[in-house]
């Protein structure tokens, strides 16, 4: 796969994340974003895995409407074949903490006999192992987003490049970027930034780029380097404005490439 030598910015999902219907929207607001990081039994069956994630998905997470997107993950390229990725997105930290109340009360509605919710739930934690971690993010509309405009119930590749805010006031130029760029870009289909609000690193900067295949994924770094010569064909005026937006990061960056379970998708 080629690597746009000038894209040095931390990319994420997640976000896609998410179904967010910010298009809407002339200037969207800013949405929270969890992400738990799930692993596989990989001893269990996919299929029943699918089948089981899916019928709590109808019962719960898609009638719950402080919920306003979400997506699960699965391993494309990525270090772990067992990860999957839970995304949900919600407008306020509030509705974070109100959703699980939502959901327990779904829960008991769709298992009434108490009997039968532990059994479904025993089942579905069966194909886990224990480990997990959960992080929470903020979108960053503010620096220019694409989003997913498809109605199509095929896998779509979310590529995400995880990168290191260098937290020292410096570096400029993201959003010109991406106005030039990542959102002229035919191939990229969605994008999606979020930063750090909860977990491990608060230098964490993500960006989720939303592919129809693997083929246009390749093809998106060609046709980078060419709008990005068109928006900048002084090369001095190229390397300037690339210096000056890298000092926004440490350098240190993460790829990760997973596919989406479509019709778990909100």
């Amino acid at each position: 796969m080629k690597k746009n030598n000038f894209l040095v910015l931390g990319m994420l999902i997640f976000t896609f994340l998410l179904g967010i219907n910010a298009s809407a929207q002339e200037d969207p607001k800013p949405v929270y974003i969890t992400v738990t990081t799930m692993y596989r039994n990989l001893s269990a069956d996919r299929t029943d895995w699918q089948k089981t994630e899916q019928e709590y998905y109808d019962k719960v997470t898609s009638k719950n409407d402080l919920i306003i997107g979400t997506e699960i993950l699965t391993h494309y390229y990525t270090a772990n074949s067992a990860e999957v990725l839970f995304v949900s997105v919600f407008k306020t930290w509030e509705d974070i903490e109100k959703s699980n109340d939502v959901s327990n009360e779904l829960i008991k509605k769709a298992w009434p006999d108490e009997k039968e919710r532990k059994a479904f739930f025993d089942k579905q934690r069966s194909y886990y192992i224990t480990k997990h971690s959960d992080e929470i993010y903020t979108s960053q509309p503010m620096v220019g987003e694409k989003p997913l405009k498809t109605d199509s119930k095929e896998p779509m590749i979310v590529y995400i490049r995880k990168s290191q805010l260098s937290m020292n006031g410096q570096g400029k130029g993201l959003k010109e970027f991406n106005e030039k760029v990542t959102i002229k870009n035919p191939y990229i289909k969605g994008y999606y930034p979020h930063r750090h609000a909860w977990g491990a690193d608060s230098r964490d900067f993500l960006e989720a780029f939303l592919f129809d295949s693997m083929a246009d994924l390749d093809k998106s770094s060609d046709k980078d380097d060419e709008l990005i010569k068109a928006a900048w064909p002084n090369e001095a005026d190229r390397k300037a404005f690339f210096a000056e937006m890298r000092k926004a990061f440490t350098g240190l960056h993460g790829d990760y490439i997973y596919q989406n379970e479509p019709t778990m998708s909100k």
